[in-house]
């Protein structure tokens, strides 16, 4: 069996990636590729204001400039109830600003022109008299008596609070704390981050006047759900809307939005009666565009010996001028709640509050599911200072508060079932690859020597795979996903989808699902997405929900196709559907094995010689709705050394172990756990979007906003453990976002731990050097 599966290109096969041969020849198609007949091109004016009233916009003389077709502004959509539109967490968004602006880079005005140059030429001619206005940057001072009131248009918003959230037994936890021996508790800011994909953002827009139909190419991970959401906003028929997304260069969250200049372009296209192309620049997508993160956040233990059993949690969030999370709505604060992570805690209280500030709106799920990166940092961050305070090891600390491999399914105490795990087993795999008594041997040692070394250590627990829809809905759509099947006559097979790839390698993975589950080599399987009038309705892609949820679909579709199947080869052999057996490929009689019929034989047999009650054909769809989350789970340990005299710290070893239930594709699993850690180290050590007092945007730009290149980048040592989900059709978890979530708080708990003897407990990221040298100062440490 084990030979047929590699032949086929199964679930379980490093099979290479059927798409590298396009992208790695430049023959891919993105957003910029493409050219329609007539295009016009759009440009966007921006604020320079982080908080402004408008006075006036006069764009006389940008509307003279020769090829500019027409300046559009606030205004100019409000006449057709256009100005405002509603977000992902269902608040407001102004399209171009009317009143005033609210954060540094927010869409003035556009133009839209002959040529992209003399757009942005023209878009340098707009005269807007602004009158500045106090702004707020810190959510915590937005919430002061008296702060500058951000959203002052929405009637009855008098302050900046958004929202307060609760999640948890609070009387319960404050019978575990006062019931505590000791209390241990930790503050900390998981910064302002920006997913920075490839690609910016872009579309082009092309109603076309004679038949009203309106496409739209776009850099979209959720395209069905954008169709609906822009015949809710605009009132244009659904049915008339085609959206379709190209190839895409990285999206990490960033582009599941709706953004304004989607709307501003389909906008000029209507009216205009021509295609319309928008496409940000760099500085527009890092200050503008979905960031996430964000987050304030305080966190207690209550501990009775080496038990946890209590956590209490504090969380404010910084969500911008405009409420904009991309979660599901039933949560304000995403997926957060999953902060007990990997412990057995018998008692947690979560409470959230929000907060309007003059900065750009985000809240994407940045490589994670909804705020769960933000949780398990805080919980790992915790856990390592609860070590500490009781003179323990943090391996071991962790080994006993642990949920057991016996307790699952397990049921935490903010009512999430977690679906299987072995906690154990992955620290023990990291602890032994990395050499972990040898390490804190050496880092004896070192500190001896006047060096200091640090070993971090972070067990995550990750929760993704949204739906199920009876809890997880976005605006109201219920959350699922979908796959049709059509098998033709020779016995190739076309395979659509919900989701939409931005690189993770859906032609590849999904092909080899089908090909394990019909015995069609997965060469002779081609994926399709992306293409709303030609694909089964779905939710997209994010929140590491394509295998749990499409990869799903495609197992069952595929697994209804072959019931089908049966039937036809019983009806070729002429015998009972009971007296036939299944391998991939084909159909044999019951101790008979040379008396068969291929997968290829049935599918040109549905179309010329199918039983006489039998619909002809050999296709399905699939709507699949899971019926609970999957959590995929791991340790990573990283050992750094800091240097005493600049702040610098360098990582010596990073071992990581994920467990994501079965692997479809080894190698791209690999591939997508590398970037994540890729990813969490830039996060820990170097990325920071931050602003002046004046709400200035720093970071707008690669020059301020970091990220790391492979001369950074340290070496990963990767392992694994392989433990089924129990409800996934094949046991698949999902992976994409594991390293990110899991490994900032081993990158921070490795640095703190070099310095933790001197009593250090907290460095907020990034860990810039000055930020380490000013610990290394106050701990006392510094040459």
């Amino acid at each position: 069996m084990a030979t047929k599966i590699e032949e086929l290109g199964g679930v379980g096969v490093s099979l290479h990636r059927k798409e590298d041969d396009r992208f790695v020849r430049g023959r891919g198609q993105y957003l910029d590729d493409i050219k329609l007949p007539g295009m016009l091109h759009m440009e966007i004016l921006r604020s320079p204001y982080a908080h402004a009233g408008i006075r006036s916009i006069d764009t006389s003389k940008a509307q003279a400039l020769p090829g500019v077709v027409t300046v559009i502004t606030g205004q100019d959509l409000a006449a057709h109830n256009l100005a405002w539109m509603p977000t992902l967490s269902g608040d407001t968004q102004a399209v171009l600003a009317t009143d005033k602006v609210r954060f540094q880079g927010q869409e003035v005005a556009a133009v839209v022109a002959a040529s992209p140059y003399v757009a942005k030429d023209a878009v340098q001619l707009i005269e807007v008299d602004y009158e500045p206005l106090p702004p707020v940057v810190d959510p915590r001072k937005a919430l002061e008596p008296g702060a500058p009131l951000v959203r002052d248009e929405k009637p009855g918003q008098t302050t900046n609070h958004i929202y307060h959230w609760e999640a948890g037994d609070r009387e319960a936890t404050e019978r575990a704390f006062q019931q505590a021996d000791r209390v241990v508790a930790l503050e900390t800011h998981y910064p302002r981050c920006h997913p920075a994909p490839l690609e910016c953002c872009g579309c082009i827009a092309d109603v076309n006047p004679a038949t009203g139909k309106a496409t739209i190419y776009m850099t979209s991970q959720a395209p069905h759900a954008v169709r609906t959401v822009f015949a809710l906003v605009t009132g244009y028929p659904e049915h008339q809307i085609r959206i379709v997304s190209p190839d895409i260069g990285g999206g990490f969250g960033n582009k599941v939005p709706v953004y304004p200049g989607y709307v501003v372009a389909t906008a000029a296209s209507l009216l205009l009666g021509r295609p319309v192309k928008w496409v940000e620049d760099r500085t527009g997508n890092l200050i503008s565009t979905g960031y996430a993160r964000d987050f304030h956040m305080k966190g207690e233990l209550a501990l009775k010996g080496d038990r946890i059993v209590g956590l209490r949690v504090k969380v404010l969030g910084d969500h911008g001028a405009f409420y904009a999370d991309a979660q599901p709505s039933k949560f304000k604060i995403g997926l957060f709640h999953i902060v007990s992570g990997s412990y057995d805690i018998p008692a947690a209280f979560c409470e959230a509050d929000g907060a309007y500030t003059n900065k750009a709106p985000g809240g994407v799920a940045y490589r994670c599911s909804f705020r769960v990166t933000e949780a398990s940092f805080l919980i790992e961050r915790l856990v390592q200072t609860a070590a500490y305070e009781l003179g323990m090891d943090p391996a071991e600390f962790r080994r006993r508060n642990f949920v057991r491999k016996d307790q699952f399914p397990y049921r935490s105490a903010f009512g999430w079932v977690y679906d299987s795990g072995d906690y154990h087993r992955a620290l023990d795999l990291a602890l032994e690859k990395l050499d972990y008594a040898r390490w804190r041997r050496e880092q004896e040692e070192a500190r001896g020597q006047g060096r200091l070394i640090g070993i971090g250590l972070a067990s995550f627990t990750e929760i993704v795979g949204a739906g199920p829809s009876h809890t997880f809905d976005i605006l109201g759509l219920k959350m699922f996903d979908s796959a049709e099947l059509r098998v033709h006559p020779t016995g190739k097979a076309v395979l659509k989808l919900g989701t939409r790839t931005q690189g993770q390698g859906h032609e590849t993975t999904y092909a080899q699902i089908v090909a394990s589950e019909l015995g069609i080599p997965a060469r002779d399987v081609e994926v399709q997405e992306g293409d709303t009038d030609h694909t089964p309705y779905g939710l997209g892609t994010y929140a590491s929900r394509s295998t749990p949820t499409s990869g799903a679909a495609a197992a069952v579709v595929a697994r209804r196709i072959r019931e089908k199947a049966k039937k036809i080869a019983a009806h070729l052999l002429e015998v009972s559907e009971d007296d036939l057996e299944w391998e991939p490929g084909r159909f044999f009689v019951r101790g008979a094995p040379d008396r068969f019929k291929t997968i290829q034989d049935v599918a040109l047999a549905a179309y010329t010689n199918f039983p006489q009650d039998m619909e002809p054909g050999l296709e399905d769809v699939c709507y699949y709705d899971p019926p609970n989350l999957t959590f995929p789970f791991g340790t990573y340990a990283v050992v750094v050394e800091v240097d005493r005299g600049t702040g610098q710290w360098k990582p010596l070893r990073v071992v990581a172990v994920d467990d994501c239930g079965v692997r479809i594709n080894p190698m791209i699993v690999d591939g997508q756990i590398m970037g994540g850690l890729c990813e969490g180290y830039g996060i820990a050590a170097m990325q920071l979007i931050t602003f002046d007092e004046q709400g200035n945007c720093i970071g707008s730009n690669f020059m301020d906003y970091l990220l790391p290149t492979a001369w950074e980048t340290p070496r990963f040592e990767l392992h694994e453990t392989v433990t089924p989900s129990p409800h996934h059709p094949l046991g698949a978890k999902g992976v994409g976002e594991s390293a990110t979530v899991g490994s900032p708080a081993a990158y921070v708990n490795a640095v703190v731990d070099a310095l933790a003897h001197a009593g250090i407990r907290n460095i907020d990221m990034p860990l810039t050097p000055d930020r380490v040298r000013a610990a290394l100062e106050q701990a006392g440490l510094a040459e």
